[in-house]
């Protein structure tokens, strides 16, 4: 009897145990996630991402896809997971967009400035 009592009590423990966890790895459907995932992506191609950066576009897109896959197999931990890193990939493709942009205007207001000093030089 001991034995039997043993055996169910870890039965229990068990199945306590795979219901919590079921419930735990499930989570909340990420739909907010996804939906600023997806804006983090827009934000980043309005800044020529596709241009500068466009490795780490391309990743935040994949990681978009493959958390899309999560959310069709109720794997919301996992898909929340991935969204965060695509915003996250997504949002640092937009600033490396903004900051080689302002680089390219600050090399060219330099060209300006180099050559109006030229210009002011050949003139003395």
């Amino acid at each position: 009897m001991n034995k039997h009592t043993s055996m169910l009590g870890a039965a229990s423990i068990l199945g306590i145990a795979v219901v919590v966890g079921g419930c735990a790895s499930s989570g909340e459907r990420p739909d907010g996630q996804l939906r600023t995932a997806e804006s983090a992506i827009q934000q980043a191609v309005s800044s020529d991402a596709r241009n500068f950066e466009p490795v780490l576009l391309n990743q935040a897109q994949n990681k978009v896809a493959d958390a899309e896959e999560m959310i069709e197999a109720e794997k919301y931990r996992e898909a929340n997971r991935l969204l965060e890193q695509a915003t996250v990939d997504a949002q640092l493709a937009g600033a490396r967009s903004d900051t080689a942009k302002a680089q390219q205007a600050v090399e060219e207001i330099n060209s300006n400035i180099e050559s109006l000093r030229q210009r002011i030089e050949d003139r003395q």
